[in-house]
């Protein structure tokens, strides 16, 4: 229904790290023009760890939350320490660059996996609200699921080198047809197969 999105490993993981936190409780274009206000008023990762928190702020203020992203975006180029750099983390095995990343302040496991698969395309699966929602009325997660559940239960059932797409895909179904308060279920071309867990009976 979707295709098979393409999207090469763009190699960049502490530029992935810091759009994702960007990217909590606001929309892409949102995201996308914190981000790119905070690149060009600041350049380097090093002048953003070493910035005054209020240029920041300043910086990101059209995605939202400001202050505490910023606090958490300093926080985490603080702990990282020098030189500011992650790409070794495509060398090791996943679960051991999952462990550092979600040892970062405020890191957990979808942005841990955002990076993993979007820098350097390695088997993970990033479950935000989207993909935990479609998935868990589809019943392949349990309701009520913790992120770490959640986590393990879509890394475990996601089909060999296909951790992209069913991200990307079960991201656009939610977007699109599985509303979180009225679904387009009558639309919906899972509708036959899916037991609708947790969708109000209209």
């Amino acid at each position: 229904h979707y295709g098979r999105p393409v999207a090469a490993p763009h190699g960049r993981p502490l530029d992935e790290l810091v759009l994702t936190v960007l990217s909590q409780s606001t929309n892409d274009r949102n995201r996308d023009v914190a981000y790119l206000r905070l690149r060009a008023r600041l350049g380097a990762w090093e002048r953003v760890r070493d910035a005054p928190p209020a240029e920041v702020e300043s910086a990101i203020q059209p995605g939202g939350l400001h202050r505490q992203k910023s606090v958490r975006i300093q926080a985490i180029l603080r702990a990282l320490g020098e030189p500011l750099d992650l790409a070794w983390l495509a060398q090791v095995p996943v679960i051991e660059g999952r462990d550092h990343l979600t040892a970062l302040p405020g890191v957990g496991r979808k942005t841990a996996a955002c990076v993993l698969l979007f820098a350097f395309g390695q088997p993970d699966v990033p479950v935000d609200t989207h993909v935990s929602r479609v998935a868990t009325r589809l019943g392949l997660l349990r309701p009520g699921a913790g992120s770490e559940e959640m986590h393990d239960a879509m890394l475990a059932l996601t089909p060999r080198g296909a951790h992209l797409e069913l991200h990307v895909n079960l991201l656009r179904h939610g977007r699109r047809l599985c509303h979180a308060r009225h679904p387009s279920c009558e639309a919906c071309p899972l509708s036959r197969a899916c037991p609708r867990v947790g969708v109000p009976v209209r």
